[in-house]
């Protein structure tokens, strides 16, 4: 016991004052960037030209900018330029040997937004976007136009490689210029701005306040072959959400013909409020909201204001019309269910839950957006009497079919045969019975998108799933039954799992695995594949289990296109299809969320053109089936099991056999 203490007494000395560190400066976004830009991938990386597209976008909600301009170069070089009013130049009273400009760019928490002096509403409320964008870029420029005379100063890494430099006259430009390259020793040398992405984040800042011009330029070599971005793009909008609404349904019918837009502003200046608000028929809709122009995807109190604004109107329209009764059973989801809504608000001192700023959280954001949406979606409905019965009636046809399924529930519960209920995701076809029907399980929300336009809705089914799934082999029960996306999967089919297994409750005659044709597809499809060989081997043994075969490439010449399902099909058709018979463009589709849905259809999902892969255990009976059975539970234990050894060992047996290793 003594020798015990004796070494709690030795490790104890070894833990002492000189072991606490200190972080200064911007040391630590560079050391934990996670907790400022929610990681250090591709993703994240997007992050920081959101946070300087917004910092410009606060000067012209502010009303001191009309014009930005957005560039993307070789080698990920991006700029940012505004007409604003320029970071300001002169010492700061606080660090008299630093300009403000150099405190705003390399101290946290600094910046003119923690007041309503310089800007009543903004979206940059922390005071640590730009000094983020610093400390993660391997270099970063920034040239302030202000009272008639230019300046400029170079960082890397977050420090200052010289001092600010007044480097001219400026007698007509005003405003603020930055020009970074993110630092590949945090995001690494594979992760680089795609042109897409960051155009859509442009062009929907530029649809979020319609004062705005966003000059979006692109270097034409980032752009991919068949891309529907452009090199370059004026981007102004002065209908505002009205013109996102339009460019979001893309045509599709509406129950009503005019849409619920509007803006207005909040009493005793507070801010403003705009929305777009229409109900398609094919009821697939979705919710976007925004505050301060930043997106904020989980929601938020501007979002409850929303929906107890639109249920305390319709409900007050009901009762007033003569249906007090059913009226009273509708619930804001049934309003919203199948609406296409966009909410921007603008208002000071926004709160948000972390700095990636995904969820509003004022409370009084709610009752101020709450009191605008009732007051004009009253007048909305009373203006236009017919079109608020059609509306009216779909909504009381939601609530029944909703408290319909809730009652089935309820008596399933009771009994034996209790029925399944669907995950929200799953867009389920039309008909009633299993036979001639099946389910697309598809990677990611974007390609869910695609293959629901795409598909026949009376006999297939699309469940987008997020990301990759998890590794059943590797993981607990536990874990396996606290996954959304399992759960999803399990709920969707009917049929259940191991020992609860009944392939007579299979709601689908196949399910399809429908992953994008690429390593991180074929992984996808690989975690899938284990999931059912594990949790429901007999849909694999009863030969209900397929993948499908999406292109790599498409080969056009003129106006015929073929379709190549990976690099050696493409060879095949380049020397066979199209030998000698002039110039062919080549597109590869980076995903199926790229795919427009008319050609998702014809190449992957039509079954009079489509290949799809049976997945399969033995052709064989008897003793030889039970040795290739227990081959194959071998080999799945041994390449997604626990053991990450066992992996190695078969990565060296194989890796003879690679021919061509794309590195």
């Amino acid at each position: 016991m003594s020798d015990l203490f004796d070494n709690v007494a030795h490790n104890s000395q070894d833990y002492s004052a000189k072991d606490i560190e200190v972080l200064e400066g911007l040391e630590p976004v560079r050391r934990r960037p996670g907790m400022y830009i929610g990681g250090s991938d591709e993703r994240a990386m997007h992050h920081l030209v959101a946070e300087l597209l917004d910092n410009a976008m606060d000067e012209a909600v502010a009303g001191h900018a009309t014009r930005i301009e957005l560039e993307l170069g070789v080698d990920d070089c991006v700029t940012v330029r505004d007409n604003g009013r320029g970071i300001p130049v002169d010492p700061h009273p606080k660090f008299k040997s630093k300009s403000a400009l150099e405190v705003i760019l390399t101290t946290l928490h600094s910046g003119a937004k923690f007041g309503q002096k310089a800007y009543t509403t903004s979206g940059g409320l922390h005071g640590v976007g730009v000094s983020v964008v610093n400390a993660l870029a391997d270099t970063l420029t920034v040239e302030v136009a202000r009272d008639r005379k230019l300046y400029r100063q170079t960082y890397s890494r977050g420090k200052p490689q010289d001092k600010l430099k007044q480097t001219g006259g400026a007698p007509n430009r005003r405003g603020t210029t930055v020009v970074f390259k993110p630092d590949t020793s945090i995001f690494g040398k594979e992760a680089h701005f795609q042109p897409d992405q960051v155009y859509r984040m442009a062009r929907s800042r530029a649809y979020l306040f319609r004062g705005v011009e966003i000059r979006w330029s692109c270097d034409t070599s980032l752009l991919k072959r068949g891309s529907a971005t452009p090199a370059t793009e004026t981007l102004h909008f002065p209908n505002g959400l009205g013109d996102f609404l339009e460019a979001s349904l893309n045509g599709r019918k509406t129950l009503t013909p005019e849409h619920f837009v509007d803006q207005a502003k909040f009493p005793d200046d507070e801010g403003h409020l705009e929305w777009a608000i229409t109900w398609p028929n094919d009821e697939e809709g979705f919710v976007n909201s925004y505050c301060n122009t930043i997106p904020t995807v989980d929601g938020g109190t501007h979002e409850q204001g929303l929906r107890s604004g639109l249920l305390r109107s319709i409900k007050a329209y009901g009762e007033l019309v003569g249906n007090k009764k059913k009226i009273a059973q509708v619930t804001a989801e049934d309003i919203l269910g199948g609406a296409c809504a966009l909410l921007s608000a603008f208002i000071k001192n926004p709160q948000f839950q972390g700095q990636t700023k995904e969820k509003l959280a004022n409370p009084m954001a709610a009752k101020l957006v709450e009191t605008t949406i009732k007051d004009h979606f009253d007048h909305w409905l009373s203006g236009h009497p017919e079109r608020a019965r059609t509306l009216l009636d779909r909504i009381l046809e939601r609530a029944d079919d909703r408290l319909r399924r809730r009652q089935e529930k309820e008596l399933n519960r009771k009994s034996a045969t209790r029925k399944l209920r669907l995950p929200g995701k799953l867009s389920d076809c039309s008909r009633n019975r299993p036979s001639g029907t099946e389910v697309f399980l598809v990677e990611g929300d974007s390609a869910g998108g695609s293959a629901k336009q795409a598909r026949n809705r009376e006999t297939q089914a699309v469940l987008p799933l997020r990301g990759k799934i998890l590794n059943v082999v590797s993981a607990t029960q536990d874990k396996i039954k606290a996954n959304q996306e399992i759960a999803d999967i399990v709920q969707a089919l009917g049929c259940g799992t191991r020992a609860t297994f009944d392939i007579e409750k299979l709601r689908y005659e196949r399910i399809v695995i429908m992953t994008d044709a690429d390593v991180d597809g074929a992984h996808i499809a690989s975690l899938l594949m284990t999931f059912f060989y594990r949790e429901m081997p007999g849909l694999i043994e009863d030969g209900r289990l397929f993948l499908a075969l999406p292109p790599l490439y498409r080969l056009t010449q003129g106006s015929e296109s073929v379709y190549a399902r990976d690099d050696d099909h493409k060879d095949v058709l380049l020397k066979k299809h199209f030998k000698g018979r002039g110039k062919i463009e080549i597109s590869r589709f980076k995903g199926l969320g790229e795919m427009p849905a008319k050609q998702l259809k014809e190449t992957t999902m039509d079954p009079k053109n489509r290949t799809l892969l049976r997945v399969t255990l033995t052709d064989t009976t008897g003793a030889e089936a039970k040795q290739q059975r227990k081959q194959a539970e071998d080999l799945v234990e041994r390449l997604m099991g626990r053991k990450p050894e066992l992996r190695f060992a078969f990565i060296q047996e194989n890796a003879r056999f690679v021919a061509d290793l794309d590195v």
